[in-house]
């Protein structure tokens, strides 16, 4: 886990309200400011974790985080569950990721994000670290979420397909490919190879 630059106790309810004021509608806030903190605490690791992951750029990912968090804020939706509103939040960090792709944070990737980083579940040596995120780094943005979403997160199916703007039938076959290649690109690192895309 990277070391936190600011926590949900730098956000205020009030500046949650000036944020909304400043949206020129004052609609009031779906959740106070100690159920916002608890969902904070309880998604933030998670989604910054996916961020970094599928952006390879940890300052990146606390700038998305901070921006997810923001719209969320913003959202005039009441969301029935608390997994609605996680799904909505996920939603809208891989929205963001895919326009910073089109535009202003297009190039501006840091590749020293490290899988150490990003999981509890380490691969078992510094080589086979390596070799994974060098695999990771080869696939395409949307193979990466999906099998960040599925693996790291334990998203279900039809969480992934609502994250990622698919069809839930979709899904299975989608991470069938991904981590058909995620093998690959792992075998043709151990060979010597290294599988292409």
């Amino acid at each position: 886990m990277p070391p936190r630059r600011s926590s949900v106790a730098d956000v205020t309810f009030t500046d949650v309200e000036l944020l909304q004021a400043a949206d020129a509608a004052d609609v009031p806030l779906a959740m106070d400011e100690d159920a916002f903190r608890a969902f904070y605490e309880r998604t933030a690791p998670s989604l910054w974790g996916y961020l970094a992951r599928i952006s390879g750029d940890r300052q990146l990912a606390d700038d998305l985080l901070q921006e997810s968090y923001y719209r969320l804020l913003k959202a005039r939706d009441a969301f029935e569950s608390e997994a609605h509103r996680r799904n909505y939040l996920f939603r809208v960090a891989t929205n963001l990721v895919r326009d910073g792709r089109r535009g202003a944070f297009a190039g501006h990737i840091d590749r020293s994000v490290s899988v150490s980083d990003l999981s509890a579940d380490e691969p078992s040596s510094p080589e086979r670290r390596a070799d994974v995120q060098r695999a990771l780094g080869r696939l395409k943005p949307r193979e990466r979420a999906l099998l960040w979403l599925a693996y790291a997160q334990g998203s279900s199916h039809s969480e992934i397909a609502g994250v990622l703007g698919l069809k839930t039938a979709s899904i299975k076959l989608l991470l069938f490919r991904a981590r058909r290649k995620m093998a690959a690109l792992l075998e043709g690192d151990r060979s010597g190879k290294g599988a292409r895309s």
